[in-house]
């Protein structure tokens, strides 16, 4: 296997500047009333989706140190009612803006999210969607390693 770059180290200033775009997408789920929590089970669905290991080290730690215990549920969260309905419309929207299904199941999901969410809080969702799927591709393309998981 041929040895990959860590884009994030060869170009610090664009990945900074994908840092601040994430920044900026916590800031906006935050002000649109989306709490911690959330986000980052939408980072970690996505991530899963992505198959990005890294990311899914990253953010599985996160949700254990909020107390989150439905992650062994979350990749068939929609087969429960294990989610509340904020969280349920934010995992469909991500799902949809990841897979990017055909254009009438993505007008779907967006309604059925938009039924539940407010605009700023769809936003905010579609934002930390784009970052963490922009992240995911920077771990998968680099082979960022996962190391130091705790139990």
């Amino acid at each position: 296997m041929t040895e990959r770059v860590f884009v994030d180290k060869q170009h610090p200033r664009a990945y900074q500047a994908l840092l601040d775009v994430a920044k900026a997408a916590r800031a906006a789920a935050r002000e649109a009333g989306l709490d911690r929590g959330l986000v980052e089970l939408v980072n970690l669905r996505v991530s899963q989706l992505n198959r990005c290991a890294y990311c899914l080290a990253l953010h599985t730690e996160a949700l254990h140190k909020l107390g989150e215990t439905r992650l062994a549920v979350l990749p068939a969260w929609d087969e429960t009612d294990l989610f509340s309905p904020v969280e349920s419309a934010a995992l469909r929207l991500a799902e949809s803006l990841t897979t990017l299904p055909d254009t009438a199941a993505q007008d779907a999901a967006y309604a059925q999210a938009a039924e539940v969410l407010t605009p700023d809080q769809l936003s905010a969702v579609e934002w930390v969607v784009v970052t963490i799927n922009a992240f995911n591709r920077v771990s998968i393309g680099s082979r960022h390693p996962v190391t130091g998981l705790s139990a």
